[in-house]
């Protein structure tokens, strides 16, 4: 037996959706388990040389979390990834890994759970601990999760163009959140939520609004305080009317290029940075017959 999935990158927040708001983009990981080829795990792509082959990805450790809940073994299985998502990025590479791995899992085990979206995302929200991700990684579109696990999917505006700006620094996910306040002020909070209201609109009706929609006050500042040459580019977009946000955890930035606005300067992103342009994914993951 032979199956790919394939699960897209994510930006989550987006601005002032913290921990709630996820977009698909349109760059995705494919995992392939095959029963019948000698048992092992090998990588293409990103992370090839550094993501392990002993069964500690998290790919492998879904699987194997899943396996024990459901109190059964896998068979023996070849497992290769070919990843496109850059690894530490804040562009949800672990959150598809956990739904590959959820996905995976599900075929191994004969557990049908991949014709069941509303459970493959609470098992790998529950996994992999970022709902915000693992919603729009499975859903695609614009998602929004709430914390006790209700996602509605919303069909973002087909003008949307995201472009991810990948800087050459990392940034871990748990020392991004480390950074952040445990309080925030009343007048911060009440700022989010007007904004990230004015955002739902802007990404789904009238992309016109992002300039005045994708700002946030409760984490931005103290995650580019950890990267400060991340933290000129996101201004240097801004004052050049372009607008943009860091993509979940950070340290990429997440911009969108408007009709008849601004668009990125190839001058203004440093050498070595990647840009992409990947598009919005309006599907989640697959699993083709």
């Amino acid at each position: 037996m032979r199956a790919t999935v394939t699960v897209p990158a994510t930006s989550a927040n987006l601005g002032p959706g913290f921990d709630v708001f996820g977009l698909a983009l349109d760059l995705c990981n494919e995992i392939t388990v095959d029963t019948d080829a000698a048992p092992g795990v090998t990588w293409e792509g990103e992370g090839a040389d550094e993501l392990p082959t002993d069964g500690s990805d998290m790919v492998s450790r879904t699987i194997a979390s899943v396996a024990a809940g459901m109190g059964l073994d896998p068979p023996p299985h070849a497992r290769h990834g070919r990843n496109r998502i850059p690894l530490e990025r804040g562009l949800g590479s672990s959150s598809a890994a956990a739904v590959a791995g959820v996905v995976l899992a599900s075929v191994l085990l004969d557990l049908g759970w991949e014709g069941d979206r509303a459970t493959v995302f609470a098992a790998a929200a529950g996994i992999e601990g970022h709902p915000d991700n693992a919603a729009s990684a499975v859903y695609g579109g614009f998602t929004v999760a709430l914390p006790d696990g209700f996602v509605r999917r919303f069909d973002p505006h087909p003008d949307l163009r995201p472009v991810a700006i990948v800087p050459e620094v990392r940034l871990s996910t748990h020392e991004a959140r480390a950074a952040l306040a445990s309080d925030v002020p009343r007048e911060d909070a009440v700022f989010n939520a007007a904004h990230a209201a004015l955002l739902l609109e802007a990404l789904t009706r009238d992309p016109s609004l992002l300039p005045v929609a994708l700002h946030d006050r409760l984490h931005e500042e103290a995650r580019l305080a950890l990267v400060p040459e991340v933290a000129d580019v996101l201004e240097d977009l801004r004052r050049s009317r372009v607008p943009a946000c860091v993509s979940g955890a950070g340290p990429t930035i997440l911009a969108f290029e408007l009709d008849g606005g601004a668009t990125v300067p190839a001058e203004g992103v440093p050498a070595g940075w990647r840009v992409l342009r990947p598009g919005v994914r309006a599907e989640g993951f697959t699993l083709p017959a």
